[in-house]
């Protein structure tokens, strides 16, 4: 049996404990998890364009965006074991090596079945980048303000990544089109992976962690979340009643089942199940499947409300989203401030009902709106609402933690997060499906066909506000009571 050498870094650091290129290494680290949330996001609005180029239909258009955000969230546990069990900063530069060839290929893909498989291996790399990411910030900022202030960062970057990805994708794929949108990936990688070696301590492996991967409950969850999705997508495409349907939500439940089980018995499980007996681990789990649920929705219909209904072209759609990330960015910012002053748990709550709020306003989105008129206020509350509210989760899921499972602690609060997204979109599409379909139905022009789009925008829309509203019910009820700063 293999054990991993003990070291914790120590030969980076200071003499008084700390490492002197931290902050630094948090810019670096910072720049390469806004890239992988941008990706979840960039693409919707190239949707239209990328479906004219590549021939797709709708329901193929979704896997662009689903693919990504399965293997991502279903690997992501995979990801944060192999971070703690190989090395934080080898597992990160892996993964970052790999999605910028990942994204290479997307740009250069010649159908729509190359491209959803190159975004799964994008996803793939993502799920090794982004958990060793956040344990490496979080063992190198210990318990304190610098913690809390790190962390805080982090939460503007998780936030902002999905609005910028609407901005970004917008202006690249009007100036230069739809592969520019994963060809900017490339060089950021580039520069990325020749700074890590000189920025990033080597954190290695505490003693006595066994060096074995769970591959068994790796293959298991990933197979059942993709089946449940599919399940999900099938049922607003084909129907409920539809044998495709019948089969995948099932058998996508039994996966997980038997996934569960596998980790109860596994001598070297890819979950352990014990750091769910932490209830700041559990609650904030909780909260995030609900939020990168209505996030993912949130993004996906306003981006095809003002491409499909307002008629924006994608630079104008892009440019809507700047005052969302710039009031998300600045929320970010304060909230380690508010959270000094009402606790993690006080401010998490206000975060998410201001959310919950200005999603329920950009809900009642109307055929012949505006963007003053009907985008503008909701935005900036939502840009509120995410900003308070990323900064406090992603400290509490990992409040507690000890180090030797610090990169588990950030896979399983990535996974919720994405898997969180892919399940809530395909829960609000299903709805805004069966609400549009109807309507098409009866549309005798092409202003009734618009309007029967706009109808199921908005259920969508509802959908992601009832999403943020039951993640501020959980985080009363569940989230414990902290008034600590310790990030």
């Amino acid at each position: 049996m293999t054990t991993a050498p003990h070291s914790t870094g120590a030969a980076e650091r200071t003499a008084g404990g700390t490492y002197p290129r931290r902050w630094q290494a948090l810019t670096l680290l910072a720049v390469a998890q806004f890239v992988v949330i941008l990706d979840a996001s960039i693409v919707n609005i190239a949707l239209p364009a990328i479906g004219r180029g590549l021939g797709m239909q709708p329901s193929g258009l979704s896997w662009v965006i689903d693919a990504y955000l399965l293997t991502f969230g279903g690997l992501l546990l995979l990801g944060g074991r192999a971070a703690d069990l190989f090395g934080r900063r080898a597992v990160f530069l892996a993964g970052l090596l790999a999605f910028s060839a990942a994204s290479l290929a997307d740009g250069l893909a010649p159908d729509g079945t190359a491209l959803i498989a190159f975004r799964a291996i994008q996803g793939v790399a993502a799920a090794a980048m982004s958990p060793a990411a956040l344990s490496i910030v979080t063992t190198m900022f210990g318990p304190g303000p610098d913690r809390a202030r790190a962390l805080g960062v982090w939460g503007a970057v998780a936030g902002s990544g999905s609005a910028a990805g609407v901005l970004l994708g917008g202006v690249l794929t009007s100036a230069f089109g739809w592969p520019a949108i994963f060809f900017i990936n490339v060089p950021v990688g580039i520069v990325a992976a020749a700074l890590t070696p000189r920025l990033i301590p080597a954190i290695r492996p505490a003693a006595g962690i066994t060096r074995r991967i769970d591959i068994p409950g790796a293959i298991l969850v990933t197979a059942g979340m993709a089946a449940i999705v599919y399940g999900l997508i099938s049922g607003a495409d084909a129907g409920w009643t539809a044998t495709r349907t019948l089969v995948a939500l099932p058998a996508g439940v039994l996966l997980l089942a038997v996934f569960v089980l596998v980790e109860r018995r596994s001598r070297y499980p890819l979950m352990p199940l014990r750091i769910f007996r932490l209830r700041t681990v559990s609650s904030a789990n909780a909260v995030m499947i609900l939020t990168g649920a209505a996030v993912v929705s949130l993004f996906f219909f306003l981006s095809l409300y003002m491409q499909q209904v307002l008629g924006y072209t994608p630079l104008v759609a892009g440019l809507t989203q700047l005052p969302l990330a710039i009031t998300l960015i600045g929320a970010a910012g304060a909230a380690p401030a508010l959270i000094g002053v009402i606790g993690r748990r006080g401010t998490l709550a206000v975060g998410l009902v201001v959310l919950a709020g200005g999603l329920g306003w950009l809900s009642l989105l109307p055929v012949a709106g505006t963007f003053t008129g009907a985008i503008l206020g909701p935005s900036l509350l939502v840009g509120v609402g995410l900003g308070l509210a990323f900064v406090p989760v992603n400290a509490i899921a990992v409040a507690g933690v000890g180090d030797r499972d610090m990169g588990l602690a950030s896979g399983v609060i990535n996974t919720t997060q994405q898997v969180g997204g892919a399940l809530g979109l395909a829960i609000a599409s299903a709805l805004a499906t069966a609400r549009t379909t109807p309507l098409l139905v009866h549309a005798a022009s092409a202003t009734d066909r618009v309007a029967a789009l706009a109808s199921g925008y908005q259920a969508g829309l509802v959908a992601s506000a009832a999403f943020a509203a039951v993640a501020a019910l959980v985080t009363v009820l569940a989230v414990p009571h902290d008034r600590k700063q310790d990030g």
